[in-house]
């Protein structure tokens, strides 16, 4: 009987929005390359103005590995980043990563295997948060709890299955340069929104905790805060752009700031009982936070309600006072999902 030929395994690009990424980019992309991939590989860097050491370290990369490339990204901004990586690519497969992202081993053939064996047009799995501190072994450990971010699957796990949007994503090329790529005025969210496309497309989408990759929280709570502001602001955009999308996890935040808020003005101003809302709070992401804490140095358990709160005022914070004036900007730019008979017929 004959040996059965190995299967051709398709050309992968990866590409990375970086910016300010000094602490994190050698380590990112040494992941990247020591893949257990047995296919073609290409590494694509948008650079953005970076204010520290990351262009001097790409171009160390570069200089070390000829299968590692930059292109500009003057604007800084994420969605603009991706596209100029994408373009500047050329492999069927496209992997995105962020410079603060490090891919277990076996990620882009697990990722190659499950987009052949689902059909999906993009494929993603778990941020898995790790920290390197006590802070941020105190965000990593919010991040992945239910009481910091609910049933997120990304975040906590769960079972494979189609998704309205994954983390990060390994696409098919075909399925990124019919919908014409990311929507440059989704400065956050973009992820989200052009899964929205595909999937109106008739793309599936596709969830598996099979993939995994290593994320670095952010270093301060002054970062933490404006990385959720910002998250809650654009899940407003979301929710105006795309009607339908809210559900009840996202409300919590912003309903917990009102009630606090008004708790500490009726309390102080009326009557003491009314304190009973900010002070639930608090028992309750301190109890909460113990079980997320297990393993953990004390100094990073006593640190874990700081990130919670931290996570929870800055998001509801940045729902709330998401301006109408940046959902109309946005929706403006909507772009309508492309079908692929329909761009045929017109080709």
């Amino acid at each position: 009987m004959n040996a059965k030929p190995d299967v051709q395994l398709p050309a992968v690009s990866v590409i990375m929005p970086v910016l300010n990424e000094e602490r994190h980019l050698r380590g990112a992309v040494q992941a990247i390359l020591a893949q257990e991939y047995a296919g073609e590989m290409e590494v694509v860097i948008a650079l953005g103005p970076s204010t520290d050491r990351t262009d001097e370290i790409a171009a160390e990369l570069v200089r070390e590995d000829p299968r590692v490339h930059t292109v500009p990204n003057p604007t800084g901004r994420t969605p603009a980043a991706l596209n100029a990586a994408i373009g500047a690519s050329g492999h069927p497969v496209v992997v995105r990563v962020d410079g603060h992202g490090m891919l277990s081993p076996n990620y882009i053939t697990t990722a190659v295997r499950l987009l052949e064996e689902t059909g999906a047009q993009n494929v993603g799995g778990i941020m898995h948060a790790e920290g390197e501190n006590d802070w941020e072994h105190a965000v990593a450990a919010a991040m992945t709890s239910r009481i910091g971010v609910g049933n997120a699957s990304f975040h906590t796990g769960g079972e494979a299955g189609e998704a309205e949007t994954v983390y990060l994503g390994v696409f098919r090329r075909e399925a990124l340069e019919l919908q014409g790529g990311y929507n440059v005025e989704f400065i956050r969210a973009q992820d989200w929104e052009l899964n929205f496309r595909i999937r109106e497309a008739g793309g599936l989408i596709w969830f598996s905790p099979e993939l995994k990759v290593s994320y670095r929280p952010r270093p301060s709570v002054r970062a933490l805060a404006r990385q959720y502001r910002d998250y809650g602001r654009w899940r407003h955009v979301v929710a105006r752009y795309h009607e339908g999308s809210i559900n009840l996890r996202y409300l919590a935040p912003p309903t917990a700031v009102c009630a606090i808020v008004a708790g500490l003005v009726v309390g102080v101003l009326v009557t003491p009982w009314a304190l009973v809302l900010p002070g639930g709070y608090l028992a309750a992401i301190t109890l909460g936070s113990l079980p997320a804490g297990k393993g953990l140095s004390l100094k990073a358990r006593l640190q874990i309600p700081v990130a919670l709160a931290t996570m929870h005022m800055s998001w509801g914070w940045g729902f709330l006072t998401s301006p109408r004036s940046l959902a109309r900007k946005v929706i403006a730019s909507r772009r309508p999902a492309v079908q692929a008979d329909a761009q045929e017929a017109s080709a």
